[in-house]
């Protein structure tokens, strides 16, 4: 039996590989001990390109591995997703702080960069360090000096306590592995007043070529974003990428968020 498992396991991965090249070569999640576990639901069928791991009726998916640098940098990225219109609607102002969170290369960290100029900074948050050491190279090649790489882990960001003006998740919040323990975490990072955007692929346009694990809805997204112990509250939905929502939400200007331990 065990020689059996072992042979479907080595099957699913080659197919992964061959289907969303650069993901994670990982096995589905394993249940949770006490009452974290009850946030999260693991099942045997599940999407091939997802963990098997569900949050709030939704699968988390594969999280894109250093193979998959190379695709973040692709020269049709700017067509497909405008990123250069994505950076200019988040009306960043010269001192600001922003978290760019699963920077991976850093494609938008240095598109950021510049916006912040001279005191602000981007701080580039991604759990691989092959991924921030290619950043930091990229930075150094094009002499970008306001930039900060930060290892951060599946639950934590690595960011200070109210230390933020905007966070931005590219998509990327879609791979979390323990999405409500790293919202709570980018929340308490984020100013009173500050902003957190995602950036995601559109689940309600088919036409949108990307794997459905890897897209998700705006219900979804407030559905998830929007509990009272984030903080948060949606500020506006920006319809200008052809592919994707870009979804603003707000931190509370008060003290009166709710303090759940993770």
């Amino acid at each position: 039996m065990r020689f059996v498992t072992q042979q479907a396991l080595t099957l699913l991965t080659a197919v992964l590989a061959l289907q969303v090249p650069g993901f994670a070569d990982e096995p589905p999640a394993r249940p949770e001990s006490n009452e974290r576990s009850s946030r999260y639901e693991v099942r045997r069928e599940h999407d091939p390109n997802g963990i098997g791991k569900f949050y709030m009726g939704r699968e988390i998916a594969h999280v894109m591995g250093f193979a998959g640098a190379d695709w973040l940098e692709r020269s049709t990225r700017e067509e497909e997703e405008r990123l250069t219109l994505l950076v200019r609607s988040l009306q960043l102002k010269p001192g600001n702080v922003v978290a760019d969170i699963g920077a991976g290369s850093g494609v938008i960290s240095m598109l950021m960069a510049e916006q912040l100029l001279p005191e602000g900074k981007v701080l580039a948050v991604d759990v691989q360090q092959e991924m921030l050491d290619r950043l930091t190279a990229w930075c150094k090649q094009y002499d970008v000096q306001n930039v900060e790489p930060i290892l951060g882990s599946q639950k934590k960001s690595g960011l200070k306590p109210e230390s933020v003006d905007l966070a931005i998740m590219v998509d990327v919040y879609h791979e979390f592995e323990y999405p409500w323990e790293m919202l709570k975490d980018i929340s308490s990072a984020l100013k009173p007043g500050g902003r957190l955007v995602f950036v995601e692929y559109r689940k309600e346009d088919p036409a949108v070529p990307i794997k459905e694990v890897h897209k998700m809805s705006r219900a979804q997204v407030r559905k998830e974003a929007e509990q009272p112990e984030f903080g948060l509250t949606w500020a506006e939905t920006i319809h200008i990428l052809p592919r994707q929502h870009v979804i603003v939400f707000q931190k509370s200007t008060t003290t009166d968020a709710a303090t759940i331990k993770p």
